[in-house]
């Protein structure tokens, strides 16, 4: 009985210490969609958990806006510009490995993500309403498959930390598609 009491009282120990380096953040979304030779941004979340010495398994989600246009067309009279909007949203979801380089506070890290995008026209306002109807249909809509490739910086101090991330967001429609996504944004580190 005591070797069972001393075996879970290491065990409660050495939990917290493996959670110990667990990240939650947030962050901001650009994307360039090569098919449509379109910017997008957008808002995202993020949650690592460490699985052994300096790697996390990662999952993340992030949501772009629609996309305005500008078109000019010469009037013979006055000329024009005219802005109107696209209606494509995306919305990714990635999940993968994520490995640092170093047990510094301040270091670079690769990632490799698979997941999906999934790419609609949507005229209704960006609403946080509109964004949980976007995942709760997700199985109807046009979703493809992803792979990501990508790298960056972070760094902390204490429990407060910034990332810069970038790589390239493959989709698979008809081809392969390459995508230059960048992100950056806050995270806690507990």
């Amino acid at each position: 009985m005591k070797r069972v009491a001393l075996v879970l009282l290491l065990a409660a120990g050495l939990v917290p210490a493996a959670f110990a380096q667990a990240e939650v953040g947030a962050y901001v979304d650009y994307m360039r969609l090569s098919q449509t030779k379109t910017n997008f941004a957008g808002l995202g979340a993020r949650l690592g958990v460490p699985i052994v010495s300096h790697v996390k398994l990662e999952a993340e989600l992030s949501y772009d806006f629609n996309q305005a246009f500008t078109e000019g067309f010469t009037d013979t009279t006055t000329g024009a510009v005219s802005i109107s909007r696209s209606n494509l949203r995306l919305l990714h979801g990635l999940f993968g490995p994520k490995f640092e380089a170093g047990p510094s506070a301040f270091h670079p890290f690769v990632v490799l993500k698979g997941g999906f995008i999934n790419t609609r026209f949507d005229s209704r306002p960006a609403t946080l309403g509109n964004f949980f109807s976007s995942v709760d249909s997700l199985r109807t809509d046009n979703v493809s498959a992803v792979f990501y490739p990508g790298g960056g910086l972070e760094g902390h101090v204490g429990f407060l930390g910034l990332r810069l991330e970038a790589g390239d967001e493959m989709y698979f429609n008809g081809g392969t598609h390459h995508n230059l996504r960048v992100s950056f944004g806050p995270f806690i580190h507990f």
